[in-house]
């Protein structure tokens, strides 16, 4: 959510920026927002007013009473009756008003960082850089999951028969090496400085609608019946919500968390050859990166946290590259965003196992995230960075660590998350 001044002093800026997101269709919210705003002032104003003459007309009854002008004295109190009565009234459309301006205000995007490309959808991300040359293979990948099958390391019909399409069961050294990846990417982070946690899994609404936008909830999120529950569709949103209407002293920031969580997400629309797999799921498990901190201090926060993802990726020998995210590819949240790609040997191209993203101030603004110093308070930036996400990287790592005779090679730094496991044999029949 952007600041209102923003779009008071600067409407223009604010429509611009909608075009530059293609969101022509939402250019009349700036009008509405403004009219709102200015009704919403006028009410303060007025209020304002009827508390004062309600304060000064009191003081006036005891005066009058005192010199036993006892009609001036009904006069006055009718005119302060009459004031109480229009008072209950301001203050009621001052609330109805507040909360239509707020739902707009929800639905206008945050101003995108003049280092965004413009671009329709992820079709027009631009490449940044890439990191490990790719290994060609002289024998054909087979897609993922008969990789999967032929290590028995998945078991997708039961899952169907459990749960229904898109859940999986993982099994044997499979298994082990997806718990070995994110215990690996957890000691990663440590290693850097984040602080360990294992947040909630279910989140009330005034949460969900303070993390993401009314599109992204609706796409994505379960909602537990009959309860002010939603399951998390990633770490982050209970990891950011923990602070929510919270000042936080300056010498605590930033803020730099890394936490462990499944997630659980709709997938609406999702469809094709891609998903038959486990590419696109209901459930899965992820290691996440959140920081808090002063406005300052987000622009370098930003590449310290996508710079991880890359060099853990490296360490585990899966060439990736980075996409920095076009305009029209960007949650209305988001004011600068970069995907972690990895290179399939398979379809030989680069798929996303990643994302990191600067929010800015607009993500604390609906949370009312602040922070504390001796000039006062001002809202915190908040980012969020995906470490390592299983299900994707499984894919990554399987494809590009495929030998000819149908073993997966284990990456030196996984072997002791393995209990030394150098690689992972066919399973014979």
């Amino acid at each position: 959510m952007i600041d209102v001044v923003l779009l008071r002093t600067q409407p223009d800026t604010v429509r611009e920026n909608m075009k530059k997101k293609f969101q022509h269709h939402k250019l009349p919210l700036v009008d509405e927002a403004i009219a709102l705003d200015e009704q919403k002032r006028a009410l303060q104003t007025e209020g304002d007013n009827l508390r004062a003459s309600r304060n000064a007309l009191s003081k006036q009854i005891g005066v009058l009473m005192r010199e036993k002008k006892a009609e001036e004295a009904e006069r006055v109190k009718a005119q302060v009756n009459a004031d109480a009565e229009r008072l209950k009234e301001v203050e009621a459309l001052s609330e109805e008003v507040s909360e239509k301006l707020k739902k707009v205000m929800m639905s206008i995007p945050n101003i995108i960082s003049p280092e965004t490309p413009v671009g329709r959808d992820d079709s027009e991300n631009v490449e940044r850089q890439r990191y490990l040359e790719p290994k060609q293979k002289d024998f054909e990948i087979p897609y993922h999951l008969d990789i999967l099958e032929s290590l028995d390391g998945i078991d997708v019909d039961s899952a169907r028969r459990t749960s229904g399409q898109g859940f999986y069961y993982l099994t044997g050294d499979i298994a082990r090496l997806h718990s070995a990846v994110l215990t690996y990417a957890r000691d990663f982070m440590i290693n850097k400085g984040f602080t360990y946690c294992i947040p909630p899994y279910m989140i009330r609404s005034s949460v969900v609608s303070g993390v993401m936008s009314f599109e992204e909830m609706d796409g994505m999120m379960y909602k537990i019946e009959g309860e002010d529950l939603y399951l998390i569709g990633t770490s982050e949103h209970s990891m950011i919500g923990r602070f929510m209407g919270q000042t936080i002293e300056e010498s605590k920031l930033p803020l730099t968390l890394t936490s462990y969580s499944p997630c659980f997400r709709k997938e609406k629309g999702a469809h094709g050859l891609e998903e038959r797999g486990i590419y696109r799921i209901h459930q899965f498990e992820k290691q996440e990166m959140i920081v808090v901190c002063k406005p300052e201090d987000s622009a370098a926060w930003y590449e310290k946290m996508w710079n991880y993802t890359v060099e853990l990726f490296v360490s585990m020998e899966i060439p990736v590259r980075t996409l920095e995210c076009c305009s029209g590819d960007l949650a209305d949240l988001k004011y600068r965003s970069v995907d972690v790609e990895a290179w399939s040997p398979r379809q030989k191209k680069y798929f996303e196992v990643g994302s990191c993203s600067n929010l800015t101030d607009a993500q604390a603004r609906r949370l009312g995230i602040r922070y504390k110093s001796d000039k006062g308070s001002a809202f915190a930036h908040t980012l969020n960075n995906t470490v390592v996400a299983p299900p994707r990287m499984l894919i990554a790592f399987l494809e590009n660590h495929l030998q000819s005779d149908g073993s997966v090679y284990i990456p030196p730094v996984l072997r002791p998350y393995m209990g030394g496991l150098e690689r992972i044999d066919v399973k014979k029949a």
